[in-house]
């Protein structure tokens, strides 16, 4: 099945990734994925959702990137957005902490809902590295390529000219971009901009998350770049 087909993908990201969409192992991610629906399986986000991270952050606007590991897989949690779930939908425990840690940090009212979308309109890049998910199995569709992919859009990233704020919550997102991000580094001699951190899981935010005050440290970094900063508020 014709990877291009099955997802449709804003034109910025179509044009810098036009190599990418062409290799092979995409066609093959499109056929287990739609082998997954056509079984009757419930997978998240839904069709039209799997590239809004792209669609709602156009390639030449992002200044920031916020990693994440794969969708959320509870039913209606899912919308192509790390960390973010529709409004209406209960926050999960690790954008409670996310929330919990930017009103620490900037004294701002504590958001009502968990869809992040203001934040990705503004330029930042809201990205999991495995961009479906099977209803209740997490990590259920690792391995089957898309992580590639994501590679391949954190390394076009690191090639602007323009640096990207990459912001690395807990040990995956920082083993994943590592490599690429200090390749980038060494080739050129300038130093990335990565913001690292524990993940905000209820498991690891107690062991340096909070505190870490990212919120405010992105936006000195976009002030130094003569950028405008994030307004974080929801």
């Amino acid at each position: 099945m014709n990877f291009s087909s099955c997802f449709e993908l804003e034109s910025s990201w179509t044009e810098i990734l036009e190599e990418t969409l062409k290799q092979p192992y995409l066609e093959k991610l499109a056929d287990f994925i739609e082998h997954e629906r056509q079984s009757g399986l419930a997978i998240y986000p839904s069709r039209e959702l799997v590239f809004n991270a792209f669609n709602k952050t156009p390639f030449e606007k992002v200044n920031v990137v916020i990693m994440g590991q794969d969708p959320y897989h509870g039913a209606g949690q899912a919308h192509g957005l790390s960390f973010s779930v529709p409004k209406g939908v209960s926050l999960p425990p690790s954008l409670r902490n996310v929330y919990k840690e930017l009103v620490s940090d900037l004294g701002i009212p504590t958001p009502t809902h968990g869809c992040l979308e203001s934040w990705a309109e503004q330029g930042v890049l809201l990205l999991n590295a495995t961009l479906t998910v099977r209803q209740d199995s997490p990590l259920s569709h690792h391995g089957q390529g898309w992580e590639l992919f994501t590679d391949a859009v954190i390394e076009k990233l690191s090639q602007r000219t323009d640096p990207v704020i990459f912001v690395l919550w807990g040990k995956y997102a920082q083993e994943k971009c590592g490599t690429i991000l200090h390749k980038k580094c060494f080739a050129d001699g300038q130093e990335p901009l990565i913001l690292t951190a524990p993940h905000p899981s209820p498991f690891s935010a107690y062991q340096g998350f909070f505190g870490c005050r990212h919120f405010s440290k992105i936006n000195q970094l976009l002030l130094a770049a003569g950028k405008t900063p994030i307004n974080w508020e929801i």
